[in-house]
């Protein structure tokens, strides 16, 4: 059961894939749902409202913030790539999300960080929240850095986040590394829905994941969300296993967490 909490929620990137997976979502959360991204995302439906702005113009951002109860952000570049444009989109424009939320008195925040920023433990390791960063990229950085920043303004300032560290949230896995990592659409609003409801929050890193049973990732550290997902990747594994040829041990796409990430660059300035 979902339980409404918010008048009005703000879902950032609403253009991409989480975006438009989560927008219907989202509804059963909030009285009116507001959308925005850079790029068009279509009209306004019944209880939603559009609000077109670049993370980087802080002046767009702050209207884009005003009047909203809770902000789930999903909003920025969600690959690696050049640093350019992720340090305009993750790095100030977090900063601008996180000014507009103290103006404006938003309490709590769903910020979406990434299984990236702890891409060079290794598949054979377990790891807590409690763990160290080890970026696997300059996107895994960026991650990192609003990881930081959130906990910044929290001590500061009071605002709640959870850092929802998204592991691979598709309809189903792809490869044998997302059986580690799928987090299915359902259980992702599942775990928002959680830290959008809990009663107290505080500034917490929770692990994006389904109740899969190979898993790199203890999320005991986040028993006060109280996120129970319902989904599982084991019942995809043996048609993963079938498309997909074994694992090259040596190749460190196979021996580290984070994957492709781990060898991609470097970047043309």
């Amino acid at each position: 059961m979902t339980i409404k909490v918010h008048s009005t929620l703000l879902l950032t990137g609403a253009a991409g894939g989480l975006g438009q997976a989560l927008r219907p979502r989202l509804k059963a959360n909030c009285d009116v749902l507001r959308l925005s991204d850079r790029v068009v995302v279509g009209e306004a439906a019944a209880h939603e409202e559009v609000v077109l702005a670049d993370l980087a113009d802080a002046q767009a951002v702050n209207a884009m913030v005003q009047g909203v109860d809770a902000i789930v952000h999903l909003g920025g570049v969600t690959v690696e790539g050049p640093f350019g444009p992720i340090l305009q989109a993750n790095i100030l424009g977090l900063y601008n999300l996180y000014e507009a939320a103290r103006e404006h008195g938003v309490r709590r925040i769903i910020f979406a960080s990434s299984n990236h920023v702890t891409g060079f433990y290794r598949q054979s390791e377990t790891i807590t929240a409690d763990a160290p960063p080890r970026p696997d990229g300059l996107y895994g950085v960026s991650k990192a850095f609003g990881e930081d920043l959130s906990r910044f303004y929290f001590d500061r300032y009071g605002i709640e986040t959870a850092c929802v560290r998204i592991g691979s949230s598709f309809p189903e896995p792809k490869d044998r590394r997302m059986l580690a990592t799928w987090l299915s659409f359902d259980d992702l609003h599942r775990l928002i829905t959680a830290c959008l409801t809990t009663p107290v929050l505080g500034h917490s890193i929770v692990f994006g994941m389904s109740d899969n049973a190979v898993t790199w990732w203890d999320n005991s550290r986040a028993r006060h969300i109280g996120f129970a997902p319902q989904d599982s990747s084991d019942v995809f594994r043996e048609a993963v296993y079938a498309r997909t040829a074994p694992p090259d041990l040596s190749d460190p796409v196979v021996q580290f967490q984070g994957g492709g990430f781990v060898k991609a660059g470097p970047f043309a300035a």
